[in-house]
């Protein structure tokens, strides 16, 4: 259990805040009434407190209770939670004058701020997810490597749906039809709901996401957004807000948006595909390319890594009991196993066709239900690993991954054990956060078998 300091003036009064003079400026100059002073937290929701502008300056140091971050996805607490203690201490939080941005959908002028988290003695709380994220990064910049992430994101439309004994369906689009078959790539698919995306790039620009392309996944009303690549905590953070703000525009278009990994029988599961690359941080070149422009020994290590790492670190990547639903052998375009190949989008693990200094791996095992901070934490720690330990991978595949053995977990609570068992991604993470972490989803994959099955009542009630 971490223990807070007892004495001495940090230890009663809590970390020094002081507001940043150009996020001041910036409250200022855009005229903001209200504060959205917000966190990530385990499962990626925001969490924290709304207040005036006024009075967030002068609050600056807000707390909230470390056991936000114990919080399951039903907002239950895990039986065993002895890494917090038992006085539900405070936390402090210190906003990111990066993260600011204002609020599109509020109705008074509002900012929303992400914060970062810390103890009464100004350590970092170290089972904060954006730390989580920060702890892999500060890794990489020790051995003067830069990470550089392009998340892809899908996500399903569906009918606004009150009650969850129901199945989701397609929603209703311009031509006052659902799609009643897949729509693959489809422009006119797609612009069956021009009205909402239309409002979704607006929203995007005013909160500088950097919304690249649009796409109709092959699932029916499903969707794929790419963001430009970039620095993975400034695209963790994008993440993070547009899952917000797309299920808040889409509301306003009586439509629902899900980032559920497996949320209709018979679709396709929805991804968050991770493509990685590392930077040298003082010549800016691609390490995954040695000076004649042919893959480096580093490339190689970086995707052995996420092979041998990966299946120990699925309970960040696929972290919900649905995600599994979504990996199941027979899913439609999900990968099974962490083979790799180039150009092979039936592997986990695709390279795609890139000039060399673009060289890059995508993780497509990832789901969309995934809090995007844990998830670029372990694709990158993978990787990482695979380097300092110079792992070397298996031979590329050239035919159909799908015919090779599934070597991923096929439950939460396997995902959940590899992740325990695991002293090296214990070491990256953190113990702390680890044993947290675990005991979370291990309350939630027990509180999923507790609940009886549509399936069940109709297959075993007069049967068995």
């Amino acid at each position: 259990m971490r223990q807070n300091p007892s004495k001495g003036a940090r230890a009663v009064n809590g970390p020094k805040v002081k507001l940043p003079r150009n996020l001041r400026e910036w409250l200022d100059d855009n005229n903001i009434e209200e504060i959205e002073a917000v966190i990530p937290d385990m499962t990626g929701v925001a969490k924290g407190k709304i207040l005036p502008a006024k009075k967030y300056e002068e609050e600056v140091g807000l707390r909230l209770p470390e056991t936000i971050f114990a919080q399951t996805v039903d907002g239950d607490f895990p039986e065993q939670w002895d890494v917090l203690g038992e006085t539900d201490g405070d936390i402090f939080l210190k906003p990111d004058p990066n993260t600011v941005r204002p609020v599109p959908f509020a109705s008074d002028p509002t900012a929303v701020i992400i914060h970062d988290c810390y103890y009464f003695d100004d350590q970092p709380v170290d089972i904060a997810p954006r730390q989580i994220l920060r702890r892999v990064l500060d890794l990489y910049h020790k051995q003067g490597w830069e990470p550089v992430v392009a998340p892809e994101v899908e996500f399903y439309l569906v009918k606004p749906n009150t009650d969850a004994d129901y199945p989701l369906e397609p929603p209703v689009g311009r031509s006052g039809r659902s799609e009643s078959g897949r729509q693959a790539f489809s422009i006119d698919a797609v612009n069956e709901f021009e009205p909402l995306f239309e409002q979704l790039y607006d929203y995007c620009e005013m909160q500088e996401i950097s919304m690249e392309t649009l796409i109709h996944e092959s699932g029916t009303a499903q969707m794929e957004i790419n963001l430009v690549h970039g620095d993975a905590l400034d695209l963790a953070d994008q993440v993070f807000l547009f899952k917000r703000g797309l299920r808040e525009v889409a509301r306003r278009h009586d439509i629902y948006a899900t980032f559920m990994a497996a949320p209709m029988e018979g679709e396709p599961g929805s991804a968050l595909h991770i493509h990685q690359s590392i930077l040298d941080a003082k010549t800016g070149k691609n390490i995954f390319s040695n000076k004649s422009g042919n893959e480096s020994r580093l490339f190689r290590w970086y995707i052995g890594g996420l092979q041998k790492y990966l299946p120990a670190a699925m309970a960040m990547i696929a972290p919900n009991v649905n995600s599994y639903r979504r990996l199941a052998p027979d899913k439609f375009g999900t990968p099974i196993n962490i083979e790799w190949g180039y150009d092979n989008r039936t592997a986990g693990l695709r390279v795609p066709v890139s000039r060399a200094d673009a060289r890059r791996v995508e993780n497509r095992i990832a789901g969309a239900d995934v809090n995007p901070y844990l998830a670029l934490a372990a694709s990158l720690a993978c990787g990482y690993l695979g380097m300092i330990e110079k792992i070397k991978p298996s031979a590329p595949v050239y035919d159909d991954a799908y015919a090779h053995d599934t070597t991923l977990p096929h439950t939460l609570k396997e995902a959940v054990d590899a992740l325990l068992d695991c002293k090296e991604l214990r070491e990256v993470f953190g113990d702390r956060f680890v044993r947290l972490y675990a005991s979370i989803k291990q309350h939630e994959y027990n509180t999923f078998l507790n609940v009886i099955s549509a399936w069940e009542r109709e297959h075993l009630l007069l049967n068995v």
